[in-house]
């Protein structure tokens, strides 16, 4: 949830966002109103009865601090080592791996808020499974057998190191009182080279599919089920939670996630409406990547959003003008402080999925997720077209339009789903195990 960069990955592709204020666009070949709600799925065959059952999850709650704008990006404290040290990472569904810069010595490394990571010696085999899903099958272990990591990303920024095993601190209790400290594989990252787009954190929260994803190596040990989510407050900062313990399986609005794709990429295709009408723009391919600060869309789809939401502004106090910040913005006739104030003269745009069943799904923004008051107090939109910054036919929905919404993403039943909710509410964590 920060920065982004499109990211073409060495050894393995990475999207992950990394002192700067001004956001630009993010990630690899996946990239930092009311909701309709659907009903409790009884036909999605891989949902474990467990889940049918709504059965009391144990789940990790962790507060992001943050924002779209003028921020651009999120970031969580996360407690590492023994004793524990806290360090900011930037959490991105996007990217699978966790890495830390650290002190290795450190060969390069960009500014960070706290002291380097000093790794732990407990080194992961280059012959450990999770070294084996990050590396190509004919990838040699370095001299030492330790399991190396590289990560090239396109627009020049690049990370190198190698995978241990450490303590994370997220306040598991057991049944019988005690306290879980459990060890997890992450990157010590010795060798970066920053991007134009690196802010000043400590390192990376990978919360991907793969198995080297936090949330997967937590599962891996029972102590929550591969569920991982957001939410994101329009005010700024929110939570991000690990596990199926803190929402109500009924009320949340489901797709089938795509087993064919690494990333987080609904089933199907979605169609684009504006203000509750069809735009004429079909078969869009998705990807959610809470790794990208804005959302974007391929040419044909930008234009016929863009073309709309001029067309709504005729009569209406506002006047289009150059602002350095976002590429469409408008300057409003009458002052405003907060972005609530002129959400009024917009309409909300909505992709609706088919199901093949008889009902839709449908992911609406309301204007206030994608709309941002710019520095210079002008109105800009939060999407941008996604071909013209390199992404080809890619339709990723980052931070701007996920705001206000519980977005999850269900790896142990490959489901993606989302629902309205106050994200500056922190829930309470429920982290026990047996």
């Amino acid at each position: 949830m920060g920065k982004e960069k499109v990211g073409l990955v060495a050894l393995v592709i990475i999207v992950s966002s990394w002192c700067v204020t001004s956001s630009s666009y993010s990630s690899s070949s996946s990239f930092r109103g009311d909701l309709s709600r659907g009903k409790a799925p009884s036909t999605f065959g891989s949902v474990s009865s467990s889940l049918v059952l709504n059965r009391v999850g144990s789940s990790v709650v962790l507060p992001l601090h943050g924002n779209v704008y003028p921020t651009g990006s999120y970031n969580v404290t996360v407690y590492i080592g023994q004793p524990p040290k806290p360090y900011f990472l930037d959490p991105d569904t996007g990217s699978d791996l966790t890495w830390l810069q650290c002190n290795a010595p450190c060969v390069r490394c960009t500014p960070t808020p706290h002291p380097l990571y000093p790794p732990s010696d407990d080194l992961v085999d280059s012959s450990d499974q999770i070294c084996r899903s990050l590396q190509p099958s004919n990838n040699k272990s370095d001299r030492l057998k330790r399991c190396s990591y590289g990560i090239q990303y396109a627009d020049g920024g690049s990370t190198r190191g190698f995978l241990v095993k450490d303590v994370i601190d997220f306040d598991f209790k057991s049944n019988r009182g005690g306290v879980l400290s459990p060890r997890v594989a992450l990157g010590c990252g010795y060798d970066q080279i920053p991007s134009p787009y690196t802010p000043c954190f400590d390192g990376v929260l990978g919360l991907g599919k793969g198995e080297s994803s936090i949330v997967s190596q937590l599962s891996s040990q029972g102590l929550v089920a591969n569920v991982v989510g957001h939410c994101l407050s329009t005010r700024g900062g929110g939570f991000l939670f690990f596990g199926d313990g803190l929402y109500n399986f009924s009320r949340i609005t489901w797709r089938p996630l795509s087993y064919k794709s690494k990333r987080y990429s609904p089933v199907g295709t979605a169609e684009l409406f504006f203000a509750g009408k069809p735009t004429g723009q079909k078969n869009l391919k998705l990807l959610f990547d809470s790794g990208s600060t804005y959302t974007y869309f391929s040419s044909k789809a930008y234009e016929a959003l863009s073309s709309r939401v001029k067309n709504e502004l005729i009569g209406k106090p506002f006047t289009e003008i150059r602002d350095p910040d976002l590429p469409l913005c408008w300057k409003c006739r009458k002052s405003f402080k907060d972005i609530r104030d002129v959400t009024k003269y917009f309409k909300p745009f909505a992709l609706t999925f088919n199901r093949g069943e008889s009902t839709e799904s449908q992911f609406e923004v309301p204007p206030e997720s994608y709309l941002i008051r710019s520095v210079m107090g002008n109105v800009c939109m939060g999407v941008l077209n996604g071909t013209q910054a390199g992404l080809k036919d890619r339709n990723l929905i980052g931070d701007t339009s996920m705001l206000d919404k519980m977005v999850i993403y269900d790896n142990a039943n490959h489901f993606l789903g989302w629902a309205s909710e106050d994200c500056s509410q922190l829930p309470k964590s429920r982290a026990f195990a047996a």
